[in-house]
This record gives C-alpha cells, structure tokens and sequence, in this order.
C-alpha cells in the first residue's frame, strides 16, 4: 500500500464510535425456556448461564450395533468361532437386565476375564440377541455384529431367537458404556454460547428440560425521508422505493434479532417524535437511517437538537468513515437510539460496524473480529478517512472487490455502488493514511457471511 503524506482531519474513528455505541447497551437478563420450545425457536439465542449435565449419558450400557451380546471370556482370544446357546431377546425400551448379585458400578474398565461382571458371572456360556440401543445384559461385556456371526442378518418377522450362533471375539466391543458420553455435573455450555442444535440434544439427554437463555433482541427500524415510497408501489418523479428499513430489518434479523419495522417517515418532526412514541415500548434499539446530516431536511437531526423530556444522551457524530461519516445516538423514553445514514451503502456499512456489534451484546454473544486477507488486484483508496470497500472471496485467504452482478460501463460500476454489495461476503477496512491497495497487500476484512455475528472495526491493514 502506498500511502500520501497527510494529516487526517479530527473525526471521530471507528473504534471511538463503536465503544460509545456498545456503552448504550447491556446483555439481556437469562430466562428459563423449555427445551421443547427452544428446538423450534429461530436461532440466535445465548446461554445466560453456564450448563451442566444432570445424568449420565447413555443411562445404561447399551448395544452400539445389531447382534450378540456375549462375555468375552467365553470367547477364544485367538477368534477362533464358538458355538454359544442363544438365550434371549433383547430391543430397544426393554428393562435394563440386572446385574448379577455383587457386580457393582464403579465405572472402572468393564472389560477382559478380570471385569467385575466376568467374576461375577458363573452361568454357562451363552448369548443374547441384541439390537442397537438394547440394554446389555449386565454379564456381558461385548456385542458381536450380527453380520459377522452365522446368522448373518436379523429378518423382520422372523424368530425372535436362534437356537444357536457360531462367532468369535471382534476388536472391538460395540458397546456404549453407561455415563462414557456425560457424567452429572459435566460442562455442556458455557455463558455466552450459542444454542444450537446439538445443544438442545445434549441437553435432553443428560436430564435437563430447559435451558437459562437470553431472549432473541428486539430492534425497531425506520427510514426516513418524504421521498420514500413503499417498495413496489408507485414511485412518481422525485420519488423513489423504501429499501432502507427493508435492509435494516434484513440486517437485524440475520443478527439474530426480532424485528418491528415502522417502514418510512416523512421529513416532519413531529411524525418521527410520533413513530419513536410508538415503538420504543417493547424494544430494545432503535435504528434509523437518514436524515442525520446537516441538510435543511435532516428530520432527525431537527429531533436530536430540540428540547425533549424524552430525549437524552445525545450524541451526534462525524465518524472517520468513508461511506458512513454522519452518525447519531440518543435514547428515546431510555431505549437506545442508533441513527445512520441514508445512502443504502452507508446503512449497510454503519450496521456491520455498529448495530450489529451492539446486537451481539444484547445477545449476550462474544464480537466476531476482522480476519487479515490478502488482496487479489489493486484498487484506489480515498485517503483522509477509513474506506470500506465490500469485498468477496476469491479463494481461501484472499479477495477482491465487489462488483455487481452485471456492472453497468461508466463510474457507478465501482466498488461503491448499491449492486457490488450483491456479491460481498466481508468489507475491507482500509486505514485513511493508504491511497491505494495494491495486489498482494493485507488488509483487515470484517466477515458478512457469520450467522448473528457481531463485528468491530479493526486496526490498521
């Protein structure tokens, strides 16, 4: 990267912005949800609490495979095959056989001639007919696949016991020794984890019901402008579709919050005043774009500078960015308050790097942070503030900027145009003192494709 000689202006930096973003907002108190209700939820919640097993998992010594459950000291250690007395059924649901009399649990080694269940053991030879997940006999000590013993298969609607079997010790045992899984009292998730999937299984079967959670964030959006008009309806001259607060309750949602989207507001202060009444009651955030700069029409910053009982922590804002200089905070009624600009770009690079973070927070979720990647080919960079360039993958470790899909010739085909954002997965943060990023130059590059991540601007590329 080459980088000109000059002193940047006095603006706010990206990393100033967003601590003064993340000071606004705290983790969600936990709740307990049922299990039941959690593996039907949207993701994005978080464990408020750490979470231990209650019971061992598998409850018992189960069958790992379809076949015979034998003591291994009646097999010969050479393999040489048996001929063993088949001597029971056993499926999935049926009572755990009982031990033999002195064969205690200790979770000790289960296996070999010297085993607690093989001294204990003093009947004849025999195996049992076992399917996968059947409790053992509490005498044997291993499983041997039906399909490496005579009988080969077991038939649907055929006997429910052999005679006889011929088979011979395996390598392995094929057995899920009780609590060699999950002991009571293990670790399953820490605060702060995502609940996922495997979670919420786990979780069932070490014996809990619910599980201490966050709830998902709720962030209210709206854009304003008079100019807006509800995206497929009739946009006369001079008008033009509300995308905004579709892409801001787009970006909210994939952060893994609920989301209330107001739409679009006039340029009247009265009828934002009006929409914030109206929504901060059941949020956590709210988030605008436009009107925050220092145009005559600038609705929120005419909000922001008035006199309001319901208005506190003002914070207005020209953040070293390039797009996404103009930022405000506040609070309305005490909920926190995120204003952004209005061009869609700015919106979008303005939520990665400051409403996402702080929904992450809300969540109770630890920040994603930028990755270093190598850049393909050269591009310019506007020196004076950090340029955020979208970027996509071109092969593991390094990208290239966005373009759209299907670039139109002249100077909107760049990088900075609304479509390049079609083909990002992460936005290249590059430091105001650089004026042009050459191929094979590093550059920090926040990831877009995380699921409900939170990101923070990173240092110098």
């Amino acid at each position: 990267m080459s980088a000109p000689h000059r002193t940047p202006g006095t603006l706010r930096s990206a990393e100033e912005h967003l601590a003064a973003v993340l000071a606004r907002v705290t983790p969600l108190p936990a709740e307990d949800v049922a299990l039941a209700e959690l593996a039907v939820e949207p993701p994005g919640r978080t464990l408020g609490a750490e979470v231990r097993a209650a019971a061992l998992v598998p409850p018992f010594d189960a069958a790992a495979m379809d076949g015979y459950a034998v003591r291994l000291a009646d097999l010969p250690a050479d393999g040489s095959p048996v001929t063993l007395q088949v001597v029971g059924d056993l499926r999935p649901g049926d009572p755990v056989p009982a031990a033999p009399e002195g064969c205690e649990r200790d979770f000790g080694d289960y296996s070999g001639e010297n085993s607690p269940r093989n001294r204990a053991h003093n009947a004849s030879p025999a195996a049992v007919r076992i399917m996968t997940g059947a409790p053992v006999p509490g005498w044997a000590d291993a499983v041997v696949p039906v399909e490496r013993t005579s009988t080969g298969r077991f038939v649907a609607g055929g006997p429910t016991t052999e005679h006889d079997v011929t088979l011979a010790r395996q390598p392995r045992g094929h057995v899920r020794r009780q609590g060699e899984d999950v002991r009571p009292g293990d670790l399953l998730g820490r605060t702060g984890d995502a609940v996922t999937p495997a979670l919420v299984a786990v979780a069932a079967s070490a014996g809990l019901t619910s599980l201490p959670v966050r709830r998902r964030p709720r962030v209210a959006v709206l854009s304003t402008g008079s100019e807006l008009v509800t995206a497929g309806g009739r946009a006369e001259p001079g008008r033009i579709p509300d995308s905004n607060s579709l892409l801001l309750a787009a970006l909210a949602r994939a952060a893994g919050a609920d989301v209330v989207r107001v739409g679009a507001v006039p340029d009247d202060p009265d009828a934002l005043r009006t929409a914030l009444d109206t929504v901060v009651g059941g949020v956590d955030l709210v988030v605008t774009t436009g009107g925050v700069s220092a145009g005559a029409s600038d609705v929120v910053r005419a909000v922001l500078d008035a006199p309001d009982a319901r208005l506190a922590d003002v914070d207005v804002a020209a953040v070293g960015l390039r797009p996404g200089r103009p930022q405000a905070l506040a609070r309305w009624q005490g909920v926190p308050w995120a204003a952004l600009p209005g061009n869609p770009v700015s919106a979008f690079v303005s939520f990665a790097l400051f409403v996402r973070p702080a929904v992450g927070v809300l969540a109770g979720r630890e920040p994603v942070l930028p990755v270093r990647r190598t850049v393909a080919e050269a591009w310019p960079s506007p020196p004076g503030r950090t340029h955020v360039v979208p970027v996509r993958t071109v092969r593991p470790g390094v990208v290239e900027r966005a373009t759209p899909p299907d670039p139109a010739p002249g100077p909107g085909s760049g990088g900075h145009a609304t479509a390049a954002l079609l083909g990002a997965d992460g936005l290249a943060l590059v430091p105001p003192d650089v004026d042009k990023v050459d191929a094979g130059d590093e550059v920090d590059v926040l990831p877009l494709d995380l699921p409900f991540g939170a990101g923070a601007p990173g240092g110098a590329a």
